[in-house]
């Protein structure tokens, strides 16, 4: 290049480009426990419970129990929940939140007892005080773990002082919660089929139970006729069918129903191998007889007459008279109708153990005659008990799961023994193998039995004596009224599972044969019959003796030497009474915490109830109902105004997340890999109402999304640099684009609002996520990026500007309830100081004056005729006729309606970023650019005229006639 050859200045150095130390890369991972540091350092939930006058807002925690590390769905829960406490806070409330753990129960003890059994301990030989105080200490060591975690993931609450089912004062309002079902005439004791667990040795809630898959044994079963009027049943026998042989045993009676056809059947033929003998008579449902016969491998029978009338007769037990049997099944078997025999399976008969199943156990209590029919033929650990003839000491199950036997890994020894005798005796019909769903601890994962044992329980259809009528007599009553009249539902589903639940529960088993718990405080009275008047004590003082030391000692009280006379002191002779030792159901413990939580604590509810409780959709079963059951029974409604269930945690493909399976997704590992703003991003974008899937590919995209967005706040913190007070603009002042966004602001404001107070966070995302993407990134920073950059001190970049301030200061606050890590960041960007930080702030105060619904209006059409040019222009670049698009200078051809709502050329070439636009009325050529979506509007793209600026890149006439060297007007005002 030769000397005195002019050069173009290097003009990069004078624009306004984006300055920000807001890194591309978040790198939050690392990052984010430094803002956890800070927001412990200046406290930030105790300075917001200095803020005053503000109508409080309660989240009553669900205690997660304290055995274990997070799972997914812990972090989906508890990442809900803080995405409600802090929007709420954000939106004017004291938004409170002390989160808690249950402490007490099975899960806990039951790790206990894995210890001993590795160390060959027993725990019956452990001074019941020190394990519990085992179980304490590991419950404790697990609470401090999981809040650690729990804090990991942005959770913002009053961690240094939680609520603990194990606290002294917990346990003490735990028992007087009791004391008030003991004091209002709902406690009683009971004997009923409950729930078992042989391995665990205890009753069994319905929330403590899982459904799965098992293969039982299935029997039919011959019951003789014994005595009869009716000729057509002498000499034949009653087929019943069973999928659970070990109750055999306690058979007491065989039910029919009056609304189906029975035939009597002979065998004509039948193999010599089989149980089943030709010239046998059965009486089957007609619609059932083939299939049943199939089972035994007859095929040649004949229906020899109709039954006829079934009432009158009783039947043998297939043991009746066996050698051996000292008598045990030789009474007759009672033959009646119910109403719960259907002919859809089996055999149109049923076989009635009440002391194994429910709807049998409520026929006969109902007939008046259980003491006939309750049997106590098998043990806590599910062994028959020793003296029953040929089974004593047999098992249900197996303590211990045998896995050699994959197909049924906890059977024991019972099934196989009772049909073994059956056959023997000739009382065995057929036998298979059934696969079905069977209910299963949720600890052990072994199957459960229906077992008869005394309990205590709740009447949840007995006037409570309380006065408390405003919502029902019955803690029944009151809990569907309050279902109905005090709750909202979100979703409104949530309303019929929990109502359809409660009306059709039947009395809550309150009582747990274990050793970690609260126990049941009461007393009852040597000699006298549960339906006596005076079987329980009822003592004010009493009460009042074990409520104090429980203030002072704990639970563990009650267990210690000298507790009865302790108690009962002078008021009530010691001798007289026993003292109960079962411990409450768990979901009594979790049920009773509105009081010692909501009511009782100084950061509690003014009112003693919540404003909202969120839980899985298990918890309709679980804590949403024993809650509600437990407040109906002392408070006389329920605990909360609101509730909201979350749907299950799942992996890519909508299966159920296994350890087993490998495809269980941990919130550590989110969190190392991508932080945890990424995993309150996926709870966020996710409907939580319905089951979430998670995975890698899932976690990927919402990565990206987030990246996009941070992209978007990085463009607006750059462009906010070394903004001051003369950058502002009055809105009436700005230019029409300007007042758009503002408009679009004060419309997102009222839908931000709206949304978390529904806790539709998805639609609240979904709603900021369209604005900052195709309002924000995709049109307005893509159009005044050029005034950003390139103007001097003008209208439009300091509008542009005020806008940006305005942008960030709500989208900061209105995302950071979601990404609560990120947002921090983006507000110190603006905002630094030690004690700043956005988790502070409320949403600004919106001015409804920005709404401008005809600008809007208006610019929808503008935008609509953008939409054409940018289309033109992307063809002419596909075919090579222009690079970008400020080398075009288009002809846009308007129908009069457009034309009246686009006529400022200049204005409408900047929103198109072009160097010019011509706009005209005139018949647009049949070459030109047209689009379906958009009658009424062509375009031409022409190349513009004159020469490129080189500070700006448009292409102006007047390049080259400044003092500063190949620039345009506009940028020579800038350099001046």
């Amino acid at each position: 290049m030769c000397a005195d050859t002019p050069q173009t200045p290097d003009y990069k150095s004078t624009l306004n480009l984006p300055r920000t130390d807001f890194p591309m890369r978040a790198g939050l991972p690392q990052r984010e426990p430094d803002w956890l540091a800070r927001w412990a350092r200046i406290g930030v939930y105790d300075r917001l419970r200095e803020k005053q006058g503000r109508t409080p807002f309660t989240l009553h925690d669900g205690p997660p129990y304290a055995n274990g590390n997070l799972h997914i769905g812990h972090a989906l829960n508890k990442t809900l929940k803080d995405m409600v406490v802090r929007s709420q806070q954000m939106m004017g409330r004291d938004a409170r939140y002390i989160p808690g753990w249950d402490c007490h129960g099975l899960p806990i003890e039951w790790k206990i007892e894995e210890q001993y059994r590795q160390k060959g301990r027993d725990k019956d030989d452990v001074p019941i005080n020190e394990f519990r105080k085992e179980c304490r200490d590991f419950a404790a060591n697990w609470v401090d773990i999981q809040r650690e975690e729990f804090k990991r993931l942005g959770i913002t609450g009053n961690w240094a002082d939680p609520y603990l089912t194990m606290d002294f004062h917990a346990e003490r309002v735990i028992a007087a919660e009791f004391q008030t079902f003991l004091m209002n005439g709902t406690l009683y004791q009971g004997s009923k089929p409950v729930m078992w667990s042989p391995v665990e040795k205890t009753a069994l809630a319905e929330a403590e139970v899982e459904y799965q898959d098992k293969e039982s044994f299935t029997v039919w079963v011959k019951f003789p006729v014994r005595d009869t009027d009716n000729d057509a049943l002498r000499g034949a026998s009653v087929v019943i069918w069973t999928t659970t042989p070990w109750t055999m045993p306690s058979n007491k009676a065989v039910v029919y129903s009056s609304d189906i056809s029975y035939g009597v059947y002979e065998v004509t033929d039948a193999p010599e191998d089989n149980w089943v003998t030709k010239g046998e008579r059965f009486v089957l449902a007609d619609k059932l007889a083939e299939g049943v016969f199939a089972k035994a491998r007859i095929t040649e029978f004949t229906r020899v007459s109709d039954a006829g009338d079934l009432s009158g007769t009783s039947l043998s037990h297939p043991l009746n008279g066996a050698e051996g049997g000292d008598g045990e099944w030789d009474q007759p078997r009672d033959f009646r109708a119910a109403d719960f025999v259907t002919d859809d399976e089996g055999t149109g008969f049923v076989h009635c153990a009440p002391s194994h199943g429910m709807e049998e156990f409520e026929l006969y209590r109902d007939l008046g005659m259980l003491e006939q029919v309750i049997t106590y033929n098998v043990t806590e650990d599910g062994t028959y008990r020793a003296d029953l003839p040929f089974f004593g000491g047999k098992a249900i199950l197996r303590t211990k799961a045998n896995k050699k036997n994959k197909a049924n890994p906890w059977e024991g020894d019972a099934n196989t023994a009772v049909m073994a005798k059956l056959a023997e005796v000739g009382g065995l019909f057929a036998r298979g193998v059934i696969k079905h769903s069977y209910p299963h601890s949720w600890r052990s994962k072994a199957p459960i039995i229906y077992r008869n044992t005394p309990q205590w329980f709740a009447a949840i259809d007995r006037a409570v004596g309380d006065g408390q009528d405003d919502m029902g007599t019955t803690i029944r009553e009151r809990a569907l009224r309050s279902i109905d009249e005090l709750v909202t539902w979100t979703p409104q589903r949530g309303r019929n599972r929990l109502h359809a639940m409660v009306t059709q529960r039947p009395d809550w088993v309150l009582s747990r044969q274990r050793a970690w718990g609260v126990p049941l405080t009461c007393f009852v009275k040597r000699g006298a019959l549960p339906t006596d008047p005076d079987f329980l004590l009822r003592n004010d003082a009493v009460n009042a003796r074990i409520l104090e030391a429980f203030e002072a000692e704990g639970a563990d009280a009650w267990y210690a030497d000298g507790a009865k006379a302790r108690f009962l002191g002078d008021d009530v002779n010691p001798d007289d009474y026993d003292q109960v030792f079962d411990v409450l159901d768990v979901w009594f413990d979790s049920g009773s915490t509105h009081a010692f939580v909501l009511r009782d604590r100084a950061d509690g509810s003014d009112d003693g109830m919540a404003d909202l409780y969120l839980e899985g959709t298990d918890q309709h079963r679980g804590w949403f109902q024993s809650s509600l059951l437990q407040s109906c029974g002392t408070k006389g409604h329920a605990p909360y105004r609101g509730v909201l269930t979350h749907g299950f945690t799942l992996d890519e493909k909508g299966m159920k997340m296994s350890k087993s399976v490998g495809n269980t997704v941990a919130p550590e590992q989110i969190i190392q890999q991508y932080g945890a703003d990424i995993l309150r991003l996926w709870v966020a974008s996710s409907d939580y109402t319905n089951d979430l899937r998670i995975g890698d590919q899932i976690l990927k995209g919402v990565a990206d999304s987030y990246r996009r967005l941070r992209n978007t706040l990085r463009f607006m913190l750059g462009s906010l640099a070394d903004v001051t007070a003369a950058d502002h603009v009055d809105v009436a002042d700005m230019p029409e684009l300007e007042r758009l966004i503002l408009h679009k602001l004060a419309v997102l404001d009222q839908n931000v609002r709206a949304g978390y107070a529904a806790y539709d966070f998805q639609g609240v995302l979904r709603a900021i996520f369209d604005f900052t993407t195709l309002d924000l990134s995709a049109f307005y920073f893509d159009v005044r990026k050029d005034a950003l950059y390139c103007d001097g001190d003008t209208l439009e970049r300091r509008a542009a500007r005020t806008v940006l301030g305005l942008l960030h200061a709500r989208l900061t606050t209105w995302l950071a309830p979601i990404l609560c890590f990120t947002m921090e960041e983006v507000w110190l960007e603006a905002h630094p100081g030690d004690d700043s930080s956005v988790h502070l702030q409320d949403f600004p105060a919106t001015p409804q004056g920005w709404r401008d619904d005809a600008l809007a209006a208006r610019f929808d059409q503008i935008r609509a005729v953008r939409r054409v040019v940018t289309g033109a222009l992307e063809q002419k670049r596909i075919d090579k006729e222009i690079g970008s698009s400020l080398e075009a200078a288009p002809i846009v051809y308007l129908s009069p309606d457009y034309a009246d709502v686009i006529h400022d050329a200049q204005a409408f070439a900047t929103l198109c970023i072009t160097s010019h636009v011509q706009l005209t009325t005139d018949p647009a050529p049949d070459d030109a650019f047209r689009s379906e979506d958009v009658a009424g509007v062509a375009v031409r793209v022409l190349r513009a005229e004159g020469s490129k600026c080189q500070r700006c890149w448009k292409i102006e006439p007047d390049v080259g006639q400044h003092s500063h060297a190949d620039v345009c007007g506009r940028c020579e005002d800038a350099l001046s």
